[in-house]
């Protein structure tokens, strides 16, 4: 997909992908997705073990600074009630959900490397300081990976709080082998209470899963929608573009506010199976409909061939060809938080 490509073409581009894609499956007991051991996404990657060689050793990362030292963002209410719905991007996969009461956290990590020791360190800071924090009330995992899944912050989470934690099938119990008991496995489309009224819902994603090669899709990874009065929340984890959006906002035809991941793209051929880039993030919300979308997935960790900047720069120019959903979207920076609108209102208002 090419910023030459025009609104209409992208909007039936989006459509026709979706439907020539496998159904994601409405759970994992069919032996064809889970086999004992080990998940198999439904959607299979198309790329071989020559082409991973060759986006591994032969692909340059575009440009990024030294460790830039932002300031933090200020401290976030305690709470927000009344149905206001509050969003701070912290930064990578990391978001604070405020809305119906309740403190929610995605895919929450303070730590300086994706990776322990080997990892490459973030280029900012986390733009919450960790005790600025409110009371958390539950956190959402959506996969196993070093930079989702964050041993040392779900364990400070824990400590402090003991909020819900939430995950795909089988995760559970290595979170309570690593001292994090309680959280609660869910399969795609297993629905969860965090509070009277409000639901957690995991839906499906395009991904993968594994600590370390050997363990390789042995968890199941998934995104999340949180549902409550004040609205439905979608927070897509780690997912490249699929069948799995359409099956979304057919079960949730009125999201309020999206959280879709932009980074991480490059180079496109090797990790569209894997991870949304911008201009499929906007694909994705001709099929999702949200009322506000946020972007997330950019400009901490350099894990992909992305330049710094790139995944912004490209969102802006595919938004350009895009005015019918530009005022949709909402690009915060690290500690920004945005007051999102009910649905049918204007545009959203960092």
């Amino acid at each position: 997909m090419t910023l030459a490509r025009a609104r209409e073409p992208l909007a039936v581009l989006a459509i026709a992908l979706a439907a020539a894609a496998p159904a994601p499956p409405r759970g994992w007991t069919d032996p064809a997705w889970f086999d004992g051991k080990r998940f198999h996404q439904p959607e299979a990657s198309a790329t071989t073990t020559g082409e991973w060689f060759r986006r591994t050793f032969a692909t340059k990362r575009g440009p990024w600074r030294g460790f830039t030292d932002t300031p933090p963002g200020p401290p976030p209410p305690r709470c927000v009630e009344g149905g206001r719905l509050r969003v701070t991007f912290v930064n990578h996969a990391t978001l604070l959900i405020q809305t119906d009461g309740l403190n929610i956290l995605t895919d929450p990590t303070w730590s300086e490397r994706s990776v322990p020791v080997v990892g490459v360190k973030r280029r900012r800071p986390p733009g919450l300081r960790f005790d600025d924090l409110p009371p958390i009330d539950a956190v959402l995992v959506s996969h196993d990976h070093h930079d989702h899944m964050d041993l040392p912050t779900l364990l400070r989470l824990q400590s402090r709080w003991h909020p819900a934690i939430f995950v795909g099938l089988k995760n559970a119990r290595f979170l309570a082998a690593n001292g994090i008991r309680g959280a609660h496995d869910l399969d795609w489309w297993q629905t969860a209470s965090i509070a009277p009224g409000v639901t957690v819902t995991a839906v499906p994603a395009r991904h993968s899963s594994g600590r370390s090669p050997l363990e390789r899709n042995r968890t199941l990874w998934c995104g999340f929608v949180v549902a409550g009065p004040s609205g439905a929340i979608y927070f897509a984890g780690d997912t490249g573009w699929g069948a799995h959006f359409p099956a979304i906002a057919e079960a949730f035809p009125r999201l309020r506010l999206a959280l879709l991941p932009i980074g991480g793209f490059q180079p496109v051929w090797y990790m569209r199976d894997q991870h949304l880039g911008p201009e499929d993030a906007v694909a994705a919300e001709l099929l999702l409909g949200a009322a506000t979308v946020v972007p997330m997935h950019f400009g901490t960790f350099p894990n992909a061939g992305d330049a710094e900047l790139e995944p912004v720069e490209t969102l802006r120019r595919a938004l350009a060809l895009s005015p019918d959903v530009a005022p949709r979207f909402a690009v915060l920076d690290s500690g920004e938080s945005l007051e999102v609108p009910p649905v049918g209102d204007s545009s959203p208002r960092p």
